[in-house]
């Protein structure tokens, strides 16, 4: 278990991936690039790592603020048993309305466990920046109005082969993307799945692509590509930052203009 300075709120990340070579060397881990992307001076963030079959005491839920549970290399409808006792976890901390966040395998396994239906998506990888469109008429929205005006569209990076098919029963939709037909939903105000990666920097996805085509996951004019859409544009790194911790902190006090 590893934190940052104790305080009135706590946190918990479920880190369902292996640290990276790169990522330990220059962020000192995964734990520290989602703290540093979703953490407030004052906060307690404890890490566990579920893929290696650490996972909070279920005692202990009570005391935690929210949850945001990582992206991973593995399926989300995969039946491993850390998977399974994360999909139980999951289920928990929804019926206890615990603020849970998911990002790329941590929304869709949200979208599993809460009963929706994930699987391979049809297009293919998605890797690089990927403009995604915020959906009209919200009535789940109340995390994303603190955002002065959030523009018609937020370009997020994406590392994905997965996708959700079908967001569970009483879930929304909020936005989606030419490749990919959900790319955020949200249950009530306490569940909140991304597809994309709001946490990643560009040189942690330059790495990421690396490492896919060593293993010869992706091809090479694929991998280049890719490259190139990062160099020539940016993520909305800030407002996704915002729109994550207004979602984990409960901020409601702001206004909302979609498309």
């Amino acid at each position: 278990m590893k934190l940052i300075k104790a305080g009135e709120k706590r946190y918990a990340l479920l880190l369902a991936a292996r640290d990276s070579d790169y990522v330990n060397k220059v962020y000192g881990g995964y734990f520290n690039v989602f703290v540093a992307a979703f953490g407030e001076e004052g906060e307690r963030w404890d890490l566990f790592r579920v893929v290696d079959g650490e996972f909070p005491d279920m005692n202990e839920l009570h005391k935690y603020d929210g949850f945001v549970v990582s992206g991973s290399p593995y399926d989300a409808y995969g039946n491993d048993y850390w998977i399974l006792k994360l999909c139980f976890l999951l289920q928990t901390l929804d019926a206890m309305e615990k603020k849970v966040l998911g990002i790329c395998f941590g929304h869709q396994i949200l979208c599993r466990s809460m009963g929706g239906k994930v699987g391979k998506a049809c297009t293919g990888w998605d890797i690089g920046l990927r403009k995604v469109k915020i959906v009209k008429d919200l009535s789940v929205s109340s995390f994303l109005e603190d955002l002065d005006e959030i523009p018609p569209s937020l370009s997020i990076i994406e590392c994905h082969q997965d996708e959700v098919w079908e967001v569970p029963m009483g879930a929304e939709v909020i936005a989606f993307s030419d490749k990919t037909g959900v790319e955020m939903f949200a249950i009530g105000q306490h569940i909140l799945g991304i597809q994309g990666h709001p946490e990643y920097t560009k040189d942690i996805l330059y790495s990421l692509i690396d490492r896919l085509l060593n293993s010869n996951s992706i091809e090479r004019g694929f991998a280049e590509n890719a490259k190139v859409g990062l160099e020539i544009a940016e993520p909305d790194r800030k407002c996704w930052e915002k729109i994550c911790r207004n979602f984990l902190k409960r901020r409601q006090n702001f206004t909302f203009s979609p498309i």
